[in-house]
């Protein structure tokens, strides 16, 4: 019986070592295949990544959940450029961007870094256009930064409160067991195709733009701390919509909201179609046919919703 257990305990400490060595070594050519696209910024000790492009007004883009700049870097910024000083950020944790804490920032947290982060760019009065998790962050950006914004654009955002619980895997890998015995084996094991092929679901109905899989880099995503980083945030997610949901009223920047109306993901019945009554003079474009990520299925409308914004700001 001794035996067995000594046997027992050697074959769980060498796939230990194993899975730490498998872990170590996919973030590290994660990495080398996806090194960081832009700069950095320290904010107070915190070092954010920032792509920055074009000349114009400037506008601010920030990503939604399991992200990054390359979300947006795919095609989008291209795009905005030629008319605006863009700035991508990766939140924190995401990305190339630091942690603020470990146990998950909150909205204010991530609102306040990277309103600081474009103040050190010199952006003191962009546009500011969040997408999904990242249009949460723009809604705390304008309420509680409101002086450093001309105006607000949100993509499928979370602004209302909802009743269906958390995802199992986000619950499982923001708890401190799963973030010690969980998270490495799925960075060590899980492949970059299981990534890529979430990236189907999200897209739903429309079908991921061709070679998007393969420039937003899945083993990024698989890194341990962005997983911790990105589960932990989205456990604090519902708390901090229901906070600012009260608030949405001293919203009095020029705000325009895009929502598809077959989001499965963010819902637009609970959350644009409420919010445009919350917001003064906030004005929501429905998108036919379209799922959770409008900046790549209706790219040509929230160009022109970015433009409109920059108008009603007195920008152009």
């Amino acid at each position: 019986m001794f035996k067995i257990l000594v046997y027992t305990l050697a074959v769980l400490v060498v796939f230990a070592a194993i899975t730490l060595w498998r872990a170590n070594a996919r973030e590290a050519t994660a990495e080398a295949a996806y090194p960081p696209e832009g700069q950095f910024i320290d904010v107070n000790g915190i070092k954010v990544h920032a792509v920055v492009r074009g000349s114009g007004p400037d506008l601010i883009l920030i990503h939604g959940a399991s992200g990054s700049t390359r979300d947006v870097t795919f095609s989008l910024v291209e795009k905005l450029e030629k008319e605006f000083r863009v700035i991508a950020f990766d939140r924190p944790g995401l990305g190339y961007t630091d942690r603020i804490t470990k146990d998950g920032e909150t909205l204010t947290q991530q609102a306040d870094l990277l309103a600081a982060a474009a103040r050190d760019l010199g952006a003191e009065n962009p546009i500011v256009v969040g997408h999904s998790f990242g249009g949460a962050v723009a809604l705390n950006w304008a309420l509680n930064h409101s002086d450093t914004m001309a105006a607000l654009v949100l993509l499928a955002a979370p602004s209302n409160p909802w009743t269906t619980p958390i995802d199992p895997l986000y619950r499982a890998t923001s708890s401190k067991f799963g973030a010690t015995f969980l998270v490495p084996l799925l960075t060590a094991f899980v492949p970059n195709s299981y990534v890529a092929n979430a990236f189907s679901e999200v897209f739903e109905p429309q079908d991921a733009p061709e070679g998007y899989a393969a420039y937003f880099g899945p083993g990024i995503t698989l890194r341990r701390h962005t997983m911790i980083a990105n589960a932990r945030q989205r456990t604090h997610l519902l708390p901090d919509v229901k906070a600012m949901v009260p608030r949405y009223g001293e919203i009095d920047v020029p705000t325009e909201i895009l929502h598809g109306d077959v989001d499965t993901i963010v819902g637009l019945s609970i959350h644009s179609a409420l919010l445009v009554n919350q917001i003064k003079d906030a004005n929501l474009t429905v998108l036919e046919g379209v799922g959770h990520m409008p900046q790549h299925a209706s790219e040509l409308e929230v160009i022109k919703a970015i433009q409109l914004a920059a108008v009603r700001a007195g920008l152009r």
